[in-house]
């Protein structure tokens, strides 16, 4: 199992970045994915869930913000996030776990990519 992630950078509050996780080495249709985020100094939390089903979660305080999207064919996982803010400064990465249904706590998942990172300026 193989993740990694791309798109992040630096960015002004109110702006936009898209972030891709390029999947390989399992099926959607037995893993579910998420996108965790851990600020500098932080714990890791949870930002949103894509279910093997194609459901989807995201964490109440972000869902009017950020989208989780995935590209089965491609086998591409996004985070499209809008209007950015400087506490959305973090790491993020994604994850992967041999199951159909995720969970928000970080000890549930199998595999993690390299993390990119996303830092928003005011």
């Amino acid at each position: 199992v193989q993740l990694v992630e791309s798109g992040g950078g630096s960015v002004q509050a109110g702006g936009s970045l898209k972030l891709s996780c390029s999947f390989s080495g399992f099926t959607t249709s037995t893993y579910c994915m998420a996108w965790f985020r851990q600020p500098q100094g932080k714990e890791r939390e949870g930002v949103a869930i894509k279910h093997s089903d194609g459901s989807s979660a995201h964490v109440n305080s972000l869902k009017d913000r950020f989208t989780i999207s995935r590209d089965n064919d491609k086998k591409i996982l996004y985070l499209q996030m809008n209007g950015l803010k400087p506490e959305d400064t973090a790491m993020y990465y994604c994850a992967a776990r041999s199951a159909p249904f995720c969970a928000w706590n970080t000890g549930s998942y199998d595999y993690w990519g390299q993390g990119t990172q996303v830092t928003v300026s005011s």
